[in-house]
């Protein structure tokens, strides 16, 4: 089916799998029900990709999401990344995680880690060790760091419309930009551009709340959160790695739980208050031109304020500064992203046995939702595949 907009006038079109959305998480869908033989198509409203896809940093985050539900998922997440990326043409720009370590209360916490289910495969090194494997690390005050091979990260501006191309190009997927779903009943869909009949269909309505199935998101608690990202101008070091450092192990799912958490909270409540307030945590990947994408911060709104508060920007720079060796911290580009969260890190809901919404709302879309569609497909089409938690 070709991109553009399909005139009115075409009557009904009948696929095997329709997915409203066409976000990371709908693509995810769409993949997984390609793979298993569906005629599928995406109805995206958009005419271009513009939402919480591609304002984030593409990186799939493994090491420190939370085990029982979002570890497994992103651990097979990027399974399918690392196959799918060279067939969409692209380019894994860097692999792996270094989470530098500037406080012992937060050494402490690595060390619980370590010992625990979700360090295969990690390294904890002492300071002096990783600033000289890692020299984009700033060596003042770094006492350790710990070092994952499992992510990888992608340029999230190119990664939906390639991914397009790729289900279009190459697995016969139809996507019909620039399209509204108005309704969605047992069988069919009521779009701008006319009726679609689908056997089974799948919600992925990302940051829209109200639309289609609203009262479910309400009940889940479903609200929405701000993100302020920076774009550095081009450094003279390059990083194989994604970086993270301490006010990440009071956020992440995998690290919140460990024993020595308290004490390291209680010390950045003393010192970097500010930050904690609004949800900062550092996040530093490199894009191909040299240049780093920066975060971020967490709001939550209803909408959220779409006004941002230039000490935020202040706030996460200074963490990348005392973090990353930086050669220059001139901010090249600002942004706000926008995703949704709730009590729970998915969504998925069957208002009908032929229709789910689904829903990543951790704000691990990028690292989860593969693994999702292939389990939401695979039980909506009695082929199930569940991710589950190791033992």
């Amino acid at each position: 089916m070709s991109g553009a907009n399909p005139p009115a006038d075409r009557g009904v079109r009948a696929f095997d799998l329709a997915v409203v959305g066409g976000g990371i998480v709908g693509i995810a869908h769409a993949l997984a029900g390609a793979k298993a033989g569906l005629k599928t198509v995406v109805v995206e409203r958009d005419r271009a990709a513009n939402g919480a896809s591609i304002r984030n940093f593409g990186f799939v985050t493994v090491t420190g999401q939370a085990f029982r539900e979002v570890w497994p998922r992103a651990r097979r997440t990027r399974e399918i990344w690392a196959d799918l990326a060279p067939r969409a043409g692209l380019a894994v720009l860097h692999r792996g995680l270094v989470l530098a370590a500037h406080r012992p209360e937060a050494v402490a916490v690595l060390e619980a880690f370590m010992d625990g289910p979700t360090a295969h495969g990690c390294e904890l090194l002492p300071g002096r060790e990783a600033a000289a494997r890692f020299p984009m690390l700033r060596a003042e005050r770094l006492n350790a760091a710990l070092v994952s091979p499992h992510e990888l990260r992608i340029e999230a501006r190119e990664a939906i419309p390639r991914l397009w191309a790729h289900l279009e190009r190459d697995l016969g997927v139809g996507v019909m930009r620039g399209v509204a779903v108005h309704a969605v009943a047992p069988g069919r869909l009521a779009t701008s551009a006319g009726e679609i009949r689908a056997e089974h269909i799948v919600v992925a309505p990302g940051p829209d709340l109200r639309t289609l199935f609203g009262e479910i998101m309400a009940q889940a608690r479903v609200r929405l959160c701000r993100l302020h990202m920076l774009r550095l101008a081009p450094q003279a070091f390059r990083m194989p790695s994604a970086v993270m450092a301490d006010l990440s192990l009071v956020r992440y799912g995998g690290y919140t739980d460990l024993p020595p958490v308290p004490a390291l909270r209680a010390r950045l409540e003393a010192e970097v208050g500010a930050s904690l307030a609004h949800g900062i945590h550092l996040i530093a990947v490199q894009s191909a031109d040299g240049s780093l994408v920066v975060g971020d911060s967490h709001h939550d709104g209803d909408p959220p304020s779409p006004f941002a508060a230039d000490e935020v920007d202040r706030l996460i720079l200074g963490h990348a500064q005392e973090t990353l060796a930086l050669t220059s911290s001139e901010v090249v580009e600002r942004w706000l992203g926008v995703y949704p969260t709730a009590d729970e890190p998915f969504l998925i809901a069957r208002p009908h046995p032929t229709i789910r919404l689904a829903m990543v709302t951790c704000g691990a879309g990028m690292s989860t939702a593969f693994a999702l569609g292939e389990e939401v497909i695979g039980e909506l089409t009695g082929k199930s595949r569940h991710a589950g938690a190791p033992a």
